[in-house]
């Protein structure tokens, strides 16, 4: 019997959904509808007799999962709840938690989230004796994470000639040492960073071949969600799970493949139809969410990469407005230049503030924007701030659950055996951690037998006390782990610990905030343990701490609509109405770090490519002639990418509006910046048409038609502000001011002894 909602389907996406008979590879071009087919295909499959629970879909969010569950039982009924459905870290981490013993951990193994591991690191660095100014954490890390994700363990890392030769150019020879005693330390605390859920999967299923048959024959079909983004590992894990029966779909977009410096490969979706003998192929070519003209355009930049699986996306919307190009003189004039176009497109289209999307390279790009929106009044957020969970007070809080959820979790009792202040200082503590290392135990073995002489030989009997006030009462909160659901022992714990009187102790407005955010993850405890019930799963502590390690950021609620400020990494997966792509020159975008190989420029071109099919109905593209960096301004010229992209879609604006047709409409973009290189303050002028106009006048009259060769009605340009018409004339000698309306700026007063206004002739 064919279901009735595959009739939602164009003929593409039908054909993706109904073939599960082998291995299928989905591209699914941008706006294509890549969401409705994983969705559709999995309720497909449980109509043609394939249960829930046989079913493993991977995403790469939590919130992805959630959506599309809810999209299939909208479609299929209540069954949907028993899907096997998540990210490949919260999927894999069920299953190592059942396993756990499997691979010499204990069940009740806790998570490191990046700041614990980087603790750790430093912690390890720091008992070597190395120096922290060459062994810096956050790099020693990065190495360790990479590592893992390419299946390399800490005896592989030290015996790989090109990890070896990396680590002594770079003056840290000792990374593999520190690996090597890094894992130690996390297998005596029972705990796992993100990079294991994925690195102790494969070696569980590699080195135990009866629990890898157990769960490729457990799940009868394999769904990979934004297969251009998985590593090396995942790619390697999901072979092994689907060896024995090939029943593997993975659907996403080599064209959007742009998260490899966090390790993505886009060899697997590229190489996928290699692995794996007799897959299909099917494309999903259909944009619905952008006009034609912006669709062709985007198609005209991507065309240039060579490796990529060719595909030809079309819009069957709209044709749409060409792509606008705007030159502008500094990065100051195209902050005003884009908030004044906001504007202009919200009083024409009946747009609204959310509706816009400002987007960057680079984080450090948002000032300006922000400053303009703040002195325009324009709502604005930045997407992607600092999470809810890496608030300090929220992972103080998190860290007292952890402990009493395994209290061998090293980073969690070094966070909280002192918060609040109760005597046990840093030195205690030390002591404390070092006779653990020692007698090669766990942390909680030397509180639980502080007294023992072993442990206690380096401490006075003070400290023993406080220790043992402070053991005594984690023990306790432990003893209810069985009797008391998430929320009630989180309750007391804050109550119990002490935190809740810590935070209460001011009304001080950071205060105030922290008390907010403490009553908020309470709640969020409650909510947890209610959705737990009704769903019937537990509702336990260990599981709350499970959900919390794998949640992804929350964006704020809020009832304003609000400009959306975003680097381009984090606009993937999002649409606008209308989209602004800011800083379009060479050595912002392209990244400079990305100019040195193809491979990593093809992926810079690609994020373009996703920066422009964000857009619905508009996309405009800025580059500044001047930005100020690093402490210097600098003289930009526009990215070699503008000019992969198809002249006849493209439309100038900024100070080439008024040029005549006949113009090339790329010209702007190939031109060389003919600038001198010294610091524009103390630019010599370089003719008498174009110096800076700060000689004074000989008139006295409050009000002139002309003065030290400007006159009302000249045209001029301003190093920030670009160009202008001059309004108005008035003063005398040093107080001669000039009235200038700016394209893009506005009405501005402007003292000439200090302006240096340009005549434009």
């Amino acid at each position: 019997m064919i279901p009735e909602f595959l009739n939602d389907l164009n003929e593409s996406q039908r054909k993706a959904v109904e073939y599960i008979d082998g291995p299928s590879l989905v591209i699914a071009g941008a706006g294509s509808g890549k969401t409705r087919v994983l969705t559709y295909k999995i309720a497909y499959l449980l109509t043609q007799g394939i249960k829930p629970w046989e079913i493993m879909a991977l995403t790469f969010t939590n919130k992805a999962a959630k959506e599309m569950k809810e999209r299939i039982a909208k479609l299929v009924g209540d069954e949907a709840r028993y899907l096997r459905m998540g990210t490949f870290h919260s999927v894999f981490a069920q299953i190592l938690r059942m396993e756990a013993e499997r691979i010499g951990y204990k069940p009740s193994y806790t998570i490191y989230d990046e700041s614990d591991s980087r603790s750790l690191c430093k912690a390890i660095i720091k008992e070597m004796q190395l120096d922290d100014k060459v062994y810096k954490a956050a790099e020693v890390h990065n190495r360790i994470s990479s590592a893992k994700n390419a299946l390399i363990g800490p005896q592989q890392y030290v015996q790989k000639a090109s990890l070896v030769e990396r680590d002594e150019a770079t003056k840290m020879p000792k990374v593999g040492l520190i690996y090597e005693v890094y894992c130690q330390r996390c297998r005596a605390s029972n705990a796992m960073d993100f990079d294991d859920l994925l690195y102790y999967t494969y070696l569980l299923f590699k080195k135990n071949e009866d629990v890898r048959l157990k769960y490729a024959n457990a799940f009868q079909f394999f769904l990979v969600d934004e297969y251009q983004d998985t590593n090396y590992a995942q790619q390697q894990i999901i072979q092994q799970l689907a060896s024995e029966h090939k029943h593997v779909c993975v659907v996403g977009d080599d064209a959007q493949s742009i998260y490899g410096f966090r390790g993505a490969n886009i060899d697997n979706i590229l190489d996928f139809q290699q692995q794996y003998e007799g897959s299909l192929l099917f494309k999903l070519e259909r944009n619905y969410r952008s006009t034609k003209r912006i669709v062709e355009a985007a198609n005209s930049l991507i065309h240039k990469n060579e490796r990529q699986i060719k595909k030809d996306v079309y819009s069957q919307n709209a044709d749409g407005d060409n792509i606008v190009l705007s030159e502008l003189s500094s990065d100051r004039e195209e902050a005003m230049y884009v908030c004044k176009d906001i504007r202009r497109k919200m009083k024409d289209y009946g747009l609204k503030f959310s509706d816009f999307a400002i987007l960057y390279r680079t984080n450090s790009q948002s000032r300006t924007f922000e400053d303009q929106m703040l002195k325009d009044g324009t709502p604005y957020r930045v997407y992607g701030g600092l999470s809810f969970y890496q608030r300090k007070e929220i992972k103080d809080i998190v860290a007292y659950l952890r402990l009493v959820a395994n209290p061998d979790d090293e980073e969690a009792f070094k966070r909280v055996v002192n918060y609040p202040a109760r005597g046990i200082g840093d030195t205690t503590v030390n002591k404390l951690i070092k006779v653990a290392h020692e007698e090669n135990v766990g942390i909680w073995e030397v509180v639980s037998n502080i007294e023992a002489p072993q442990y206690s030989k380096e401490l006075n009997k003070g400290a023993i006390g406080k220790i043992r006030t402070f053991q005594m009462m984690v023990d306790d909160f432990m003893a209810k782990l069985a009797t008391m659901d998430a929320y009630e022992l989180g309750a007391e714990i804050v109550k119990r610990s002490g935190i809740s009187q810590d935070l209460y102790s001011s009304t001080e407005p950071e205060f105030l905030s922290k008390q907010e955010n403490m009553e908020e993850f309470l709640t969020s405890m409650h909510d947890f343990v209610e959705d737990a019930r009704e769903e019937g799963n537990p509702t336990g502590l260990l599981d709350f701490l499970h959900e919390v390690a794998l949640l992804s950021d929350r964006e704020k609620d809020s009832d304003t609509p609000e400009v959306t400020l975003m680097t381009i990494h984090s606009a993937k997966g999002l649409e606008f109405p209308c989209v602004y792509v800011v800083g379009m020159e060479e050595n912002i975008f392209p990244s400079p770090m990305c100019t040195d190989s193809k491979r990593k420029l093809e992926e810079e071109r690609r994020l373009l490519y996703v920066a422009i099919t964000r857009a619905e109905r508009f996309c405009v593209m800025t580059y500044a002639k001047m930005r100020f960096r690093y402490g210097k301004m600098e003289f930009g010229t526009p990215s070699r990418f503008l000019r992969d992209i198809d002249r006849k879609l493209i439309n100038i604006d900024g100070v080439f509006r008024h040029s005549t047709e006949s113009r090339p409409v790329m010209r702007p973009v190939a031109r060389p910046v003919m600038r001198p290189a010294v610091n524009p303050v103390v630019r010599p002028a370089v003719n008498t048409t174009m110096r800076p106009i700060a000689r004074p006048v000989t008139n006295n009259t409050a009000t002139v038609q002309s003065a030290g060769g400007l006159s009302v009605g000249d045209t001029v340009k301003h190093e920030r502000f670009g160009i202008g018409k001059i309004m108005e004339l008035s003063g005398a000698g040093d107080s001669l001011k000039a009235k200038v309306d700016f394209q893009n700026a506005g009405t501005k007063q402007l003292l000439l002894k200090f302006a240096k206004l340009q005549k434009i002739q």
